[in-house]
Parts: C-alpha cells; sequence; structure tokens
C-alpha cells in the first residue's frame, strides 16, 4: 500500500509558452508556419492557461478553434494534432473506447488517474511508482528511457452518485 503523498509531493506546473515557442515546434516539425496552425496550438495552450482543463479531445479543441476561424475545419485541426502528438509535443491520453484527449507535453513528467464514468483525468507523480518502474526494468534487463503511466478507476464525485 502506498503511503498518501504530502501536498509538497504532489507536482503541477502550469508552464507557459510564448508565440516564439510554437512556431520553433512547427519549424522543427519540418512544417510551415500558418496563422493555422499558431491558432490551433495557441487554443490548446490557452485551454489549459484559462480553464484548467489540460486535456482536450479533438472536437473540444476544434469547437474553441471555430470560434475564433470558421474557415479552419475538423481534418485540419485533427491531422495537426495527430502530427504533434506523433513529434511528442502534444501527449495523447487514452481511455477505453471514449475519444482521445490530449495535452502539451510538459517538461515535467506526470502520470495520469482517470475516471471510467465521467472522464476527469488527475494528474500526479509518485516518487516511489516511479523508482518501482526503474526497478521493473532493470529486472527485465531494460534501460527506462521514456514511459507513460495511466490508471483507470471511479472519481469519488461518481462515486458518490452511486455510478
Amino acid at each position: 500500500m502506498l503511503p498518501r503523498q504530502n501536498d509538497q509531493d504532489i507536482v503541477r506546473k502550469q508552464e507557459r509558452y510564448k508565440e516564439e515557442d510554437f512556431k520553433k515546434i512547427i519549424r522543427s516539425m519540418g512544417l510551415k508556419i500558418t496563422d493555422q496552425r499558431l491558432l490551433i496550438i495557441n487554443c490548446l495552450h490557452d485551454s489549459e492557461a484559462k480553464s484548467g482543463e489540460r486535456h482536450v479531445t479533438a472536437q473540444e479543441l476544434f469547437e474553441k478553434v471555430s470560434k475564433k476561424d470558421s474557415n479552419i475545419g475538423f481534418a485540419t485541426v485533427y491531422r495537426f494534432l495527430r502530427d504533434l502528438a506523433n513529434k511528442g509535443f502534444v501527449t495523447e491520453v487514452r481511455m477505453g473506447g471514449q475519444s482521445s484527449r490530449y495535452e502539451l507535453t510538459t517538461k515535467e513528467h506526470h502520470d495520469h488517474l482517470t475516471c471510467t464514468k465521467c472522464g476527469k483525468i488527475c494528474e500526479f507523480e509518485n516518487k516511489k511508482i516511479e523508482k518501482l518502474q526503474v526497478q521493473v526494468a532493470e529486472y527485465f534487463g531494460f534501460v527506462l528511457t521514456n514511459h507513460i503511466l495511466e490508471l483507470y478507476g471511479i472519481c469519488p464525485s461518481c462515486q458518490a452518485k452511486g455510478e
């Protein structure tokens, strides 16, 4: 059984990017910097900063983008989001048969705990779990280079509703 984390053990940093950072990302992908691409990545970043909702579906991102420019189609948003994910600039959180959720990849590592009823995603980092993952990798002769840990369960709110 894992001990309860102290508040100082829970890591959640709000990273702020500038437009120049987004231009560097787009250039590094070998793509032309366009107003559409900048708007998409800005909307993804702004949704995190303003609402605190770090994990959005492609549809939610499209809705944010289309409020600012109705000429940008869903396919454009989705394709660029997939390109960002494939290059590691965006992290995709998958959850069974539900829509994938996306967040800008942070510099600080974190794992996810997702409610299978409402889709709420909690981010956490636990030093003991991180150490155990390295031990498991070493046991099998691996040198751990990266990992994604996604845990699934039912959040307190859904438990209270009896769901």
